[in-house]
């Protein structure tokens, strides 16, 4: 995919139903876990403005919610 990042916390049940649902499509993107990686935990909190995962960079956006990461998956594969 384009130049999409999605940040993601080691025990969220949130992330792990936009991973799994990047599976089953077989959707391939950057994956960063903010509990292993503390430059991007820094990241998501400096240019998305909060800490909260999961969340789909893209273009220039930072995308909060399962739901919505989701459906934005489904409509730019």
């Amino acid at each position: 995919m384009k130049d999409y990042k999605l940040f993601v916390g080691t025990v969220c049940p949130f992330c792990k139903k936009v991973e799994n649902f990047m599976e089953e499509e077989n959707i391939e993107l950057e994956v960063v876990n903010i509990n292993e990686n503390r430059e991007a935990m820094e990241e998501l909190i400096e240019k998305g403005g909060k800490r909260q995962v999961p969340c789909l960079y893209h273009d220039g956006e930072y995308l909060y919610e399962s739901d919505d990461i989701i459906t934005f998956l489904k409509e730019n594969k």
